[in-house]
Formats: structure tokens, sequence, C-alpha cells
């Protein structure tokens, strides 16, 4: 499971407000620490008033990391849409519809000037793209190794699980499972479903991310980037 073999990393997790857009922005933060030019995408964006929203998941990143805070955040977006629900529905609702060759091709041309591309996903696997086109579906396409976002309370263990089935029956490679743990989540949970995840799944939890309150202290993932980089 461990080691990147991809120059893409996407970032998706078991259901929508997990954490993808924080760990994103700390994963983001470690890379430019170890010498490397990442480059985050958005291709879905909801509950978005426009691709420069400083709102956005994109606005949020760019703002907490030093090497990205006079860029353009819309950079980084594929489709905004402003109703905050699944990408399908979403720009149904606006009367459009999304073309995934559009976006393959926007990442192509945006990743050329970087060495590794972090992709944040909108919702958990399932959540419809297009009419026969899911999350999961945009993993494959783009053929990015994957880290699995979780929440670390109670409830975790199925969602984590079920997730993570989805992923292997596709062949995709995983490079382990992320916790994070928003609610203050006593110790001895947070140690079983761990344990229950890496056991049943077979799939290492790579960091356990506490609440952070200031988004420029951003904790070390001594874990997580050794994996990468081996």
């Amino acid at each position: 499971m461990y080691g990147l073999k991809k120059n893409r990393i996407f970032v998706t997790g078991t259901d929508t407000g997990v954490g993808k857009t924080v760990f994103c922005l700390i994963l983001m933060k470690h890379l430019f620490q170890k010498g490397f030019n990442p480059f985050y995408f958005k291709p879905f964006q909801t509950g978005c008033v426009s691709p420069n929203d400083p709102e956005s998941d994109a606005g949020f990143i760019y703002s907490h990391i030093p090497e990205l805070k006079e860029k353009n955040s819309s950079f980084s977006v594929g489709y905004c849409f402003k109703q905050p629900k699944a990408p399908y529905f979403a720009a149904r609702n606006e009367g459009k519809k999304i073309d995934i060759k559009i976006v393959k091709k926007m990442l192509e041309e945006r990743e050329k000037e970087h060495d590794l591309t972090v992709i944040e996903g909108a919702g958990g696997l399932y959540v419809p793209v297009t009419e026969d086109i899911m999350i999961i579906d945009i993993i494959e396409l783009f053929d990015a190794d994957t880290i699995l976002v979780s929440r670390a309370s109670l409830g975790t263990i199925n969602h984590t699980l079920l997730s993570l089935e989805a992923l292997k029956k596709r062949g995709i490679k995983i490079l382990g499972t992320v916790l994070m743990d928003k609610e203050d989540t006593p110790s001895d949970m947070i140690e079983e479903n761990k344990e229950a995840i890496e056991t049943y799944a077979g799939t290492p939890v790579l960091e356990v991310i506490k609440k952070i309150n200031d988004f420029y202290y951003i904790p070390k993932l001594i874990n997580l980037v050794n994996s990468l980089l081996k």
C-alpha cells in the first residue's frame, strides 16, 4: 500500500464535510516544505459563487499557503456551481452538463508545470458527476493513487470499510486512510477505529489529525509524507 507510484494523489472521503479540504491544505503545505512544486485541483466545486470565490475550497487552500497566496485560485477549479449538492444535480439545476473530457484536459494542461498534483473529490465515492459517472469513476479516469479521508469518531468503521472495499474492487491503489478528528473523540475509540480499519481492510491508517484552530499551524504528517517518498 505504501509508496507513491504516480504523480497524482486523489483525496477522496467517506462523506461530505469529513475534512478533505483541510487535509489537502496540510498535504500541500508539507509537499512545498519537502521541495515539491505541487498543484491543487478541484474538478467539481459546488456551493461556489464563482471560480474566484474566496470561500471555495481552492480559495481556502490558496489563502493559507504562502507559495500560492498571490496566485489566482480559479486556476485550480474545474467546474463551479452555486448550489451545494452533488455536481450532477448542481449542474442540472443551472441547465448545464459536465464534460469529463474538458476536466481531464484541464488537469493535463495545468499539471505540466508541476511535479505532483493533489486532486480533491466532491463528497464520497458514489456521488454522481454526470448521468452515468461518479467520483469513483473519475479516480479511475485520472489514473491516480488515492488517500481516503474518514472521520475519527463513532460510525467511521462502517463507512471507511465500505469505501475501501469499493476502491479495491476497482483495482485503485490506496495509499492509506487518514482520520480527521473534529469532535475530540476519546483516544481509546480512535485506537479501536484504527485497529478495525487496518485489521479488516488491510489498509494502513497513515495519520490521525486532531482539530485545527489555526490553519497556519499545520501538524506534521511524518508517517504520511515518509510513506509517499519511499
